[in-house]
């Protein structure tokens, strides 16, 4: 994969689908040729020796230059990672869009808690200095139009369908329709989450924090998104789907879609 400058598009892309293949994904959409030639810099950014020994010891479970190939990220681009949590994607972005890109860093003040650990040794300012870093309750961010190339949202769309005390209730129409007006034409939004049980309902993302996929794409869709493919690298055949993904028997280990839509 470092090596294509040296190959041709047409065997750049072959190379990265049977890569993506190897890691046990299902591609509806393909990759871009014209993309494949900076899987170098998703290479780097992964391997950098300056990435937090903590979130190093996560690439095993959640294979992170297959996604980032997959949702073609590349140097210069502007990206949203939208409830980013302790910033594990965060910085794995902005190490890859480098000095001409940026990534927007977006939590809840609700997320706060479950990230400082993480973020104590994240120190965006000094370490990524081209991140920028915001505290917004979904129903309160108002987002540029047509200023990001990408949008990641990680593990947390599950929770626009979530709520209690200490949780605000997230208008989800909105959410989506700030999302898809601060997208450019042709952007790509990375969708992955916890997958509950084919035809549950959306009441498993409060009783499971689970929400099965097809309401993630049944929402995206009506919001003007199009489904552009799939990748079965997160997925786990083990995981029954019916235990919290707290739950310490498949913490770090649920079974996860991920799902990329675009933006006509």
């Amino acid at each position: 994969m470092g090596e294509t400058d040296h190959l041709d598009g047409t065997c750049v892309k072959t190379i990265n689908l049977i890569v993506l293949s190897l890691f046990g994904g299902l591609i509806l959409g393909g990759i871009n040729s014209s993309y494949a030639g900076e899987a170098s810099a998703i290479r780097a950014a992964v391997d950098s020796q300056d990435r937090l020994a903590r979130d190093k010891g996560r690439d095993g479970s959640r294979h992170p230059e297959a996604i980032l190939n997959f949702f073609e990220v590349a140097p210069g681009q502007r990206v949203l990672d939208l409830f980013s949590g302790g910033g594990y994607y965060s910085e794995l972005l902005a190490r890859v869009v480098g000095e001409q890109g940026s990534v927007l860093v977006h939590n809840n003040q609700a997320y706060l808690p479950f990230a400082k650990e993480d973020l104590a040794e994240r120190h965006y300012q000094e370490r990524l200095p081209n991140a920028e870093v915001i505290i917004s309750e979904a129903d309160e961010l108002q987002l540029p139009a047509a200023s990001f190339d990408r949008i990641f949202f990680i593990l947390g769309f599950h929770d626009t369908y979530y709520h209690e005390p200490g949780w605000p209730a997230i208008d989800r129409e909105r959410l989506l329709k700030q999302m898809f007006s601060s997208l450019k034409s042709g952007g790509l939004v990375a969708i992955i989450d916890h997958d509950a049980a084919e035809g549950s309902d959306t009441s498993t993302a409060h009783e499971l924090h689970r929400l099965a996929k097809q309401h993630a794409i049944d929402a995206m869709e009506a919001a003007g998104f199009k489904l552009q493919g799939s990748l079965a690298v997160l997925e786990n055949p083990e995981d029954k789907l019916t235990l919290s993904a707290f739950d310490e028997a498949v913490r770090g280990k649920t079974s996860r879609y991920v799902l990329k839509f675009v933006k006509p």
